[in-house]
């Protein structure tokens, strides 16, 4: 029997214990694209379904030579990355990447600008904004919620203009999640590099209840569709839908936040290339 094939996501991310965000949020929303995740744990941290409470960084060589490893022999099209505990992780991890973009022009970084937990925790053992710096400047999309906008652009009042400042130094799109206001419906917002004045808009209906790993499941879902051939528009659409519908089926392992369920995603083909439709099957 012939076994099929998968393209490869590679993950850089932290561990929480408890399931909900995180590593394994990324690997169950990357499968639920048809696409695998090939992941590499940052940081190992200590959380439950609603806090953070200690974050353990892993050293740097042991990230590297795990991420060397993958590449040298699996083709990787997309690269996710969610939290890298500090700034040393974070630039020796850009770094890596810089080489894999000069092998590789056409390679996808998915950046979630990770600052804190969805209750505020730290998850970096240095300023979580300082920390990132290197990541984004070699992002082909960042992530980011309201919050972590208003962190990443201070000088900035306005949505636009926290937009544009934010992309001064870095040549990534931006998808703005919303679901951080109070509107009934949240607005996720598209701004592509160079064209920040414009955007293009999604409204989804607010759920009752709060989620733990959401951010995480729609990046990692992004990365799963870019990586099965979708083009950024597609994959933006595609993982919206099914993060929305994730967090509509969410369940409880215990008081607090709900979990979001990432089940296979299920996409008419008629829409789909054979390309995609592959990735699914």
């Amino acid at each position: 029997m012939k076994a099929s094939t998968r393209p490869c996501v590679l993950v850089f991310a932290g561990h929480d214990p408890s399931g909900g965000a995180g590593i394994q949020a990324d690997i169950e929303a990357i499968a639920a694209q048809g696409a695998h995740a090939l992941p590499v744990i940052t940081a190992l941290t200590v959380q439950d379904n609603d806090h953070a409470y200690a974050v353990h960084a892993v050293d740097v060589q042991i990230i590297l030579q795990q991420a060397m490893t993958l590449v040298a022999k699996m083709p990787v099209k997309v690269v996710k990355l969610g939290i890298v505990a500090h700034k040393k992780n974070a630039t020796a991890i850009a770094s890596f990447i810089e080489n894999m973009k000069q092998q590789q022009p056409d390679l996808q970084v998915i950046v979630d600008p990770v600052l804190g937990s969805g209750h505020g925790d730290s998850l970096s053992l240095d300023d979580a904004v300082v920390a990132i710096q290197p990541l984004l400047k070699v992002a082909t999309l960042v992530t980011p919620n309201l919050p972590e906008l208003k962190r990443l652009s201070p000088k900035s009042q306005d949505l636009h203009a926290q937009v544009g400042q934010l992309m001064q130094d870095m040549e990534a799109d931006v998808l703005l999640k919303g679901g951080h206001a109070n509107e009934a419906m949240v607005r996720n917002i598209w701004f592509q590099h160079g064209q920040w004045q414009t955007a293009q808009e999604w409204q989804w209906p607010r759920l009752p209840g709060e989620f733990h790993g959401s951010g995480c499941t729609l990046a990692s879902a992004i990365a799963g569709q870019l990586a099965c051939g979708a083009d950024m528009g597609e994959a933006l659409g595609h993982a919206q839908a099914y993060t929305q519908q994730s967090l509509q089926h969410a369940y409880a392992i215990a008081a607090g936040q709900l979990i979001p369920a990432r089940h296979a995603v299920v996409i008419k083909k008629s829409k789909r290339s054979k390309q995609e439709e592959s990735c699914i099957n």
